[in-house]
């Protein structure tokens, strides 16, 4: 099809923190921008929502940090309010259907060896970060192996061990054996090779008015057109642009598309020309991203505290996040879709009982991630061997079509920073393009 008649100058697919971020950067210099999303409403894998537990409560990407560059500045920007997780005064750690009570410093001390030998090895392996080269020597020296197979090679007495392996399993929420370490010598590299560090990161700060706030204030501050429910299904380039096909059939026509959606749903479009094989290969492999988050009610008040359970455990971590109306909510997390009805209270309280023996769970809540054709996985988290398509991915131009989203950041990939960073980036290449034209 060619055609000199455009619907846009650029059709963004997806409307993530990626999409949302290139389609305010492009329609702010002028360019007709249409964000063609999915879902009933936009936000990605973060949302904000009002749950069945009695309180809003964040079902995706939650925690956000100072040390993140990109997020930091839309909060400065914003004016946005934080607020943070509690402190933990307790910790517990459950193995083999044995229970220990610790203070937090006792547990996080016997993670301490393990991690210190990886942060120092991410310093080497990736000194900056955010500007990196995945086929250098010193990260191919590490790009095929997992983090489980690395963990066995730190030669760690067995409680730790089995500590470490749980921490990883909670960092990639998925199987150990499937991440790989390059993803974790990354997420450390990020904080100057400080682990811990990297735990406030990913745990304490957090948008007061939930991730809501963020999203609604880029696309304020935004002229692009948005439509919800609309699912692509077709991309096909031309010498003159691009055409997409929705699901209703419609055909809609630009100069330039940006595909900001999952890496692991890439596989769900037709893309003409057809996508890189070995991008192809990865979408349909998926990443290592395929566990569970969940909230808990717990009847009563508990402690403020911090959970680890074996990586095998259907939930291997959970932390108490509120107290409400005399109960308590947690949110845990396990590394494995498949190993929890997400729907079962009986089934959660099961879990939760290896924790808290006598803990009587009134309600769950929890969105699958994984199962959700428009995700197909949580937060991004790379198996061995894919780094170095991803990173392609994300820094080529493939004709009229680009990629971009948490899943191609060059930084924090897995988190909203990575996602931002993302789509400025594509959107300042693209604004270059059209001003070529």
């Amino acid at each position: 099809m060619s055609t000199t008649k455009f619907d846009a100058d650029v059709i963004i697919i997806g409307g993530g923190f990626a999409g949302i971020t290139a389609g305010r950067e492009l329609s702010n210099k002028g360019h007709k921008i249409v964000i063609l999303e999915a879902k009933d409403r936009l936000g990605g894998r973060t949302w904000f929502r009002q749950s069945s537990l009695g309180k809003k409560l964040e079902f995706g990407g939650t925690w956000v940090h100072w040390i993140q560059p990109h997020v930091w500045a839309e909060i400065v920007r914003y004016d946005l309010t934080l607020t943070h997780s509690p402190v933990p005064t307790k910790a517990l750690w459950s193995d083999s259907g044995g229970l220990e009570v610790l203070e937090p410093d006792a547990l996080f001390g016997m993670l301490d060896t393990g991690l210190a030998q990886m942060d120092t090895e991410a310093r080497i392996a990736f000194p900056n970060p955010h500007d990196f080269d995945a086929n250098s020597p010193e990260v191919l020296k590490h790009e095929s192996m997992s983090v489980e197979q690395k963990i066995a090679e730190l030669g760690l007495p067995l409680k730790e061990k089995r500590m470490l392996l749980s921490m990883m399993a909670l960092n990639f929420n998925g199987d150990p054996g499937q991440g790989a370490y390059t993803q974790q010598l990354r997420w450390s590299a990020l904080c100057g090779g400080n682990w811990k560090l990297l735990f406030e990161a990913c745990a304490y700060y957090k948008f007061l008015d939930g991730t809501k706030g963020l999203i609604d204030a880029i696309q304020r501050d935004s002229q692009a057109n948005v439509r919800l429910g609309c699912i692509v299904s077709e991309i096909r380039q031309d010498v003159g642009g691009v055409t997409l096909t929705t699901s209703t059939g419609e055909y809609l026509r630009a100069r330039h598309v940006i595909v900001a959606t999952p890496l692991n749903t890439l596989r769900s479009i037709d893309f003409s020309p057809a996508l890189e094989p070995a991008l192809a290969q990865i979408s349909k492999q998926k990443h290592a991203a395929l566990g569970v988050k969940i909230w808990i009610r717990i009847k009563g008040r508990l402690d403020t505290l911090a959970a680890l359970a074996s990586s095998d455990s259907a939930l291997n971590f959970m932390q108490v996040e509120y107290e409400h109306e005399g109960d308590t909510l947690i949110v845990a997390f396990g590394p494995r879709v498949n190993a929890l009805d997400l729907t079962d209270r009986l089934a959660v309280e099961y879990s939760i009982r290896q924790w808290l023996p006598d803990a009587q769970v009134v309600g769950v809540d929890a969105h699958d991630w994984t199962n959700d054709p428009y995700s197909g996985g949580t937060w991004p988290m790379l198996r061995p061997h894919q780094l170095q398509v991803v990173q392609q991915t994300a820094m080529a131009s493939y004709g009229r079509v680009q990629f971009c989203g948490s899943d191609f950041a060059q930084g924090w990939a897995g988190f909203i920073d990575g996602a931002i960073e993302s789509g400025k980036r594509v959107g300042f290449r693209v604004s270059e393009r059209l001003k070529q034209e």
